[in-house]
């Protein structure tokens, strides 16, 4: 064992806490501060660190880090702030995230399915009008990204008796799923689903993705569930498309800025379900597991856990 592990986040004190006492937990056998409770010492001999959106500098006073632990699933705020000759950024990848994010995949396309938000404005106007009934297995979803989450979604979907197809940048093989990949894959991919779901990382490939371009390709009266990262999907068409109709409904848990501002138009927009980042939240106990069992193999063999590519920017 080398070192203490420095925990280096901009979370509030309680909410750090929490993932320190976990951490500890999880590796008994290990020291664990908060850079700020760390020696000079102790600074010079750490070589892993576990983090939440760090300020750069205080990185750059452990010169002997070999490799960092995201307390995150999405690291496109790490890789945009991180030094060329930096060390490798490892993801958190939890299968309780996984879970979390198909479960609340499958609650919102139900949602849709069941046409909850025409419902709801027909509450609203205390209107009484009976909808026809749309099978689960009449309707195609179609995933953006097919990495870990889009697969378990995917499956969750099949499940309930959904048509489901899938997009991702190279080509990938998931049972049961029709799959695409590329641009023209991409295009054909919106224009056969009923309901659009973004789950595709933040990278500069798939920054403003869904564009107006990209909407135009979509089935008229499609919906849309976005719990990827706001600036996948522009603001400005979506809202464009909503109000022609073209989109019939958004659902949204991310957004280019969070908190949404107040005086966004997505907060009272009748056709816009705003959700506060809560699709699929990170669990501490399970995270503090997975992060546990990367470093104790990265003691036991010396090998760093699979890392970023930044290339790719995942």
């Amino acid at each position: 064992m080398s070192g203490t592990i420095a925990l280096i986040t901009r979370l509030a004190d309680e909410p750090e806490a929490q993932y320190l006492a976990a951490l500890r937990g999880a590796m008994p056998d290990e020291t664990i501060l908060p850079l700020r409770e760390m020696s000079i010492a102790q600074r010079l001999d750490s070589t892993i660190a576990i983090v939440a959106n760090p300020d750069p500098a205080n990185l750059a006073s452990l010169p002997r880090l070999t490799w960092v632990q995201s307390l995150w699933a999405g690291v496109e705020q790490l890789i945009a702030c991180w030094p060329q000759d930096g060390p490798p950024i490892v993801r958190l990848v939890d299968p309780e995230m996984s879970r979390t994010m198909a479960e609340a995949v499958l609650a919102w396309t139900y949602y849709l399915q069941r046409d909850m938000p025409v419902y709801r404005a027909q509450q609203n106007n205390r209107e009484w009008h009976q909808h026809t009934y749309r099978k689960p297995s009449n309707i195609e979803v179609g995933i953006l990204g097919l990495g870990t989450l889009g697969a378990q979604a995917s499956q969750r979907l099949l499940d309930a008796g959904f048509r489901v197809s899938g997009w991702s940048r190279t080509p990938k093989q998931v049972d049961g799923v029709t799959t695409y990949h590329g641009h023209e894959g991409l295009d054909d991919m919106l224009a056969a689903a009923d309901i659009v779901v973004c789950l595709a990382p933040l990278t500069p490939e798939t920054r403003a993705l869904i564009d107006k371009t990209r909407i135009a390709r979509m089935k008229a009266g499609c919906a849309l569930i976005n719990f990827a990262r706001g600036p996948v999907v522009v603001e400005a068409d979506l809202l464009d498309a909503l109000g022609r109709g073209q989109i019939s409904h958004a659902v949204l848990d991310v957004f280019d800025v969070e908190p949404l501002p107040t005086h966004s138009p997505l907060w009272l927009h009748p056709n816009v379900t705003v959700l506060p980042h809560i699709s699929a939240p990170t669990d501490v106990h399970t995270a503090a597991s997975v992060i546990a069992a990367n470093i104790t193999q990265f003691r036991n063999t010396g090998q760093v856990p699979e890392s970023v590519n930044f290339a790719r920017g995942y």
